[in-house]
């Protein structure tokens, strides 16, 4: 998008023509800033990666020192005419005095024009003396209220070394990521739309970003005592509720015992319950029967080996790069931590200053896939911290404050690693390797080649020390209580897969661009999760305890629309491991996996390459690309031809040693029958008219209870209700 800027007014260059002053125009304060509202610093212009034209500047000006050699001394100088200023070939093409693809983007004339002008005839000077660092940007009003349709003007203020304030609105950039809710024009004028929500207005000036939170009620806010009439578990639901509150929203009421045992159990064990405890379950009447029944699952065996399956999606590196064997051993070493209930900070530091043979233990794995200090960067910073850092790896974050110093700066903390033995390991194999900190190596800046100091995101500098290793003193910044990343990362996560959606989302993705729906929440989610050392049980706990976790996925006329504030239960697509588990289950008929002992469930498979054609169907991401690997939790047209056409489903139903076979011979009635399936699939009894429809089955012609039974088990099968969590 081109636009032609013909006025351009800040106090800067009002204070510089209106009193005819020669004051001395500072390349980066001044004259970077206008070009970039022009466009000519733009992803789609000079700063694409390849540049335009033979001419590149850096992405939001990240880089000026390389904007400023492009501008006065690339390809010859040609750019500037110094003892003629308006021949400069820059504002020529900038005018449209010369052929220009982009088209005229600064008007003679203008003050932008004359501004130019000045700098080029003071010499073009690439800094002033004592020129002052610009620290941040701040927008007004950073959060408010809005009316439907209500216009209001969003004023930016650039804070500078020295205490010095500009304000720099007309340089700014305004982007709207929640078009539905405001719109935003290129001088910060906010239009709210028809649409009730929460939306973000991002302002980027020169590399520093901030943001304004439009909060647009509901039409008709509910009366405080609806609030204060609603059950509230733990402190999770008090501050849902006040979101609510604030938004208009109402939530669900609370799902059924027959909802919340399904879902419980599959969300914290990957397990269906059995009818036998399903039945115990419906009938108990204890009125503490879920906080019971959580405890429980919390006990179970298979806890342990689900929770490891989705964290080796994040960390598992490629067997074919890395070997069988540290693949296996970092996958049970991820199922003992689990088992044991390994304080997550203890975890994580286990993880990342882990030593020794690849053939030995298994977190050294990690380091044999990320070899380089500058691919652990990216991947501690996404994984742990929840922080993408992975634009700044080449120039600065594009909507964010990161710099190419903090990824390089991040990245030291891994420099003084030392190894030896077969780099790349054979499949199968291959010989081992030894990974150990060696108390030498260095991570240069790959534009300054300056050496970097180590210095966590957001963190203090912290040098190397001889004999002290710089991984451990990460690991410990980590896990201190004022961390503003740690915590909030793993408890957005978790919550995320309790609640189908994080506070922060996508969950690796923090930044001030991206801020958390109910920022309150997140903060006392991570502080008790700190104050119970890390215990990962105990987050689960709270999380599945809360009424918001248990609300019904049945929307009511206040929340109909609302998907980001958790005030309804979102239905959630069973993970390929899960689903296939409960199909085994179900039958009674369990997979069989090569190199694993007979009987094995799904959840206990640790490597893609073990061949499965259901797993691949249903989103087992394959460790052979770039993890971290988050699953697709959308269904497909594959999925549902696999389940409804798959021959080993059909084997699994008619297996003469399944339990479908087991029912059809025992003597139930076919009512009884009919019951039996639906509490093994459903973990609820039919309603009437289901248990009607379902004797249909049994009475059609050219059935026996056999093929009926399997085609009542195959139909529920193939059904939302059973391929879903509510």
């Amino acid at each position: 998008m081109f636009r032609l800027c013909l006025l351009i007014l800040t106090p800067f260059t009002l204070a510089l023509f209106a009193s005819g002053s020669e004051r001395p125009v500072s390349f980066i304060h001044d004259v970077m800033p206008h070009l970039q509202k022009a466009g000519c610093a733009a992803g789609n212009c000079h700063a694409k990666p390849e540049g335009q034209n033979n001419f590149k500047l850096s992405v939001f000006g990240y880089d000026p020192a390389n904007d400023y050699h492009e501008i006065m001394r690339d390809d010859r100088g040609r750019r500037v005419f110094l003892a003629a200023p308006e021949e400069s070939l820059l504002l020529k093409k900038a005018t449209g005095s010369v052929p220009h693809e982009g088209g005229a983007r600064i008007a003679k004339g203008s003050l932008p024009y004359q501004l130019i002008i000045t700098w080029l005839q003071q010499g073009a000077p690439a800094k002033l003396a004592d020129e002052a660092t610009l620290l941040r940007v701040a927008v007004t009003p950073r959060e408010s209220i809005y009316k439907k349709g209500q216009k209001q003007p969003l004023k930016v203020v650039a804070t500078y070394s020295g205490g010095k304030t500009q304000d720099v609105t007309a340089l700014t950039e305004f982007l709207s990521q929640d078009k539905e809710i405001a719109q935003v024009d290129e001088h910060g004028l906010v239009e709210v739309g028809s649409t009730s929500g929460e939306g973000v207005v991002l302002v980027r000036f020169m590399g520093h970003v901030d943001v304004a939170r439009i909060t647009v009620p509901a039409d008709k806010l509910l009366p405080n005592d609806k609030y204060v009439q609603l059950p509230a578990n733990n402190e999770v639901d008090r501050l849902v509720h006040a979101r609510h509150q604030k938004l208009g929203l109402l939530p669900s009421e609370t799902c059924t015992d027959e909802e919340f045992i399904r879902r419980a159990s599959l969300d914290a064990i990957g397990l269906l319950p059995t009818p036998e405890r399903a039945k115990a379950f419906l009938t108990d009447a204890r009125p503490d029967k879920r906080d019971l029944y959580i405890r429980e699952l919390l006990e179970h065996p298979n806890y342990a080996d689900h929770w490891a399956v989705k964290w080796g999606d994040l960390i598992r590196p490629n067997p074919s790069r890395v070997g069988v064997k540290p693949v296996y051993l970092l996958d049970q070493w991820l199922r003992e931590a689990f088992r044991q209930n390994m304080p997550y900070d203890e975890m994580v530091k286990q993880l990342l200053t882990a030593e020794g043979s690849t053939h030995e233990h298994g977190p050294v794995a990690i380091f044999r896939d990320k070899r380089e200090a500058i691919d652990a960067s990216a991947f501690v910073s996404q994984i742990f911290l929840g922080v993408r850092l992975d634009c700044a790896k080449c120039h600065h974050h594009p909507s964010e404050k990161w710099t190419q110093e903090d990824y390089y700066q991040l990245a030291a903390f891994f420099g003084q690693m030392g190894r030896k033995g077969q780099a790349i390991s054979a499949p199968i194999s291959g010989e081992p390797e030894y990974w150990w900190y060696s108390g030498k190596g260095q991570v240069q800046h790959p534009i300054t080649e300056a050496v970097m100091v180590p210095k966590p995101p957001d963190g203090p500098e912290m040098p190397y020390v001889a004999g002290q290793d710089p991984r451990a003193r990460l690991t410990d910044w980590m896990a201190s209580s004022d961390n503003p990343f740690f915590a909030k990362a793993i408890v957005n996560r978790l919550w995320s897969e309790f609640l189908g959606r994080g506070i922060v989302d996508p969950v690796d993705d923090f930044r001030v661009s991206n801020p958390p729906t109910n920022p309150a929440l997140l903060d006392w989610l991570a502080q008790d999760f700190i104050a119970h050392g890390y215990d990962l049980k105990h987050l689960i706990r709270t999380i599945l305890s809360s009424r918001t976790y248990q609300l019904s996925a049945q929307p009511n006329e206040h929340n109909l629309t609302d998907t980001k504030n958790f005030s309804r239960s979102i239905k959630r697509r069973l993970s390929a491991e899960v689903l296939l588990d409960a199909l085994g289950d179900l039958t009674g008929v369990r997979e069989t996996f090569s190199g694993l002992p007979p009987g094995s469930r799904a959840v206990q498979t640790w490597n893609h390459k073990l061949d499965s054609t259901f797993l691949d169907a249903f989103g087992r991401p394959n460790a052979s690309m770039e993890c971290p690997c988050e699953r697709e939790r959308k269904s497909s047209v594959i999925q549902a031809l696999h389940l409804m056409n798959s021959n080993d489903l059909q084997a699994k139903l008619n297996a003469k040693e399944g339990k479908i076979s087991a029912l059809v011979k025992s003597n139930l009635t076919e009512p009884q029958l009919v019951q039996e399936i639906y509490l093994a699939a459903y973990n609820r009894l039919p309603k009437a008219d289901e248990l009607q429809t379902a004797l249909k089955f049994y009475n059609s012609p050219g059935t026996s209870r056999q093929t009926a039974t399997e085609d009542l088990t195959w139909a529920l099968i193939n059904s939302a209700e059973f391929v879903f969590n509510h």
